[in-house]
């Protein structure tokens, strides 16, 4: 299975297209920066959350997704939607 969690910085809407499921599911945990008061809130298709692989199969992915709002905390949190699928995670910016 190919998990895709997005990753939505609180108080702005998706830039790109959320990954494919007819439900998504917010997760209860959102990623904070530690270095200010960003928050991002992670989104994933409603039958992958709910699978009894998701917690082990989400950590590695959770863990890249945290270091990408760690280091966006240097260019002062611009991109505002991340995602991630297999070992990349995608900076979704908008076309303006």
């Amino acid at each position: 299975m190919k998990l895709t969690i997005a990753a939505i910085r609180s108080g702005t809407d998706p830039v790109g297209k959320l990954p494919h499921a007819a439900f998504h599911r917010w997760l209860e945990d959102p990623i904070y920066c530690q270095k200010c008061d960003a928050a991002y809130n992670l989104v994933v298709p409603w039958d992958d959350a709910v699978s009894k692989f998701f917690e082990d199969q989400s950590r590695p992915l959770i863990l890249m997704l945290r270091k990408a709002v760690q280091l966006g905390h240097g260019n002062n949190h611009r991109v505002s939607h991340f995602e991630t699928s297999g070992v990349v995670v995608r900076s979704i910016t908008s076309a303006n």
